[in-house]
């Protein structure tokens, strides 16, 4: 697993071992990135990071700055190990909470984000984008892009973000929204 593109371009990441994540395909990400487009200056947060694969790919492609929240140990060793090797920081904060957590207390502090990239686990996706989607309008600035990488066949509606595009890579459904205006 690399970096496709960017100033980080095909600089390695790392992943931990076993089965504790599903880091995002370089296909996936790279079709990902293609469909945003300039991602420049952008605030990013990467709910469920892993490996931080898709904030670093942002930051790469000149994001402003990415929060990153995860939970799992070895994933989180792994993410802080990457943002480490890249020089990553203080544009990359890695955060050891939850997405619950992490959206609460940042719809609290009335702080917004330009790009959210939802990667939750495949088994449990649809029950946490339900229980997540309020929180992820909240946090989201006006015309905000929200992209969510779900299991193949997963196509979610989301209440007040528009669907731009939706394509399956692999074993993945790729839904990339924008955030609507109004109530």
């Amino acid at each position: 697993m690399r970096i496709v593109a960017g100033a980080w371009r095909s600089r390695r990441l790392v992943a931990p071992p076993g089965r504790v994540t599903r880091p995002s395909s370089d296909r996936l990400r790279g079709s990902l990135f293609a469909a945003l487009g300039d991602v420049t200056g952008m605030r990013v947060v990467d709910v469920f990071a892993g490996t931080g694969a898709l904030g670093l790919e942002a930051l790469s492609r000149g994001a402003a700055r990415c929060v990153f929240c995860e939970t799992n140990p070895l994933a989180l060793a792994a993410l802080r190990d990457n943002v480490r090797r890249l020089q990553a920081a203080p544009r990359a904060v890695v955060r050891p909470v939850d997405a619950h957590r992490q959206l609460r207390a940042d719809a609290a502090a009335h702080d917004q984000y330009d790009l959210v990239l939802l990667d939750p686990p495949y088994n449990e996706a649809g029950r946490l984008l339900s229980t997540l989607q309020t929180l992820v309008l909240r946090v989201s600035a006006p015309g905000a892009r929200l992209v969510v990488e779900s299991a193949a066949g997963l196509a979610p509606e989301l209440d007040g973000f528009r669907v731009d595009s939706r394509r399956r890579i692999g074993a993945a459904t790729l839904s990339i929204y924008t955030r609507q205006e109004g109530p």
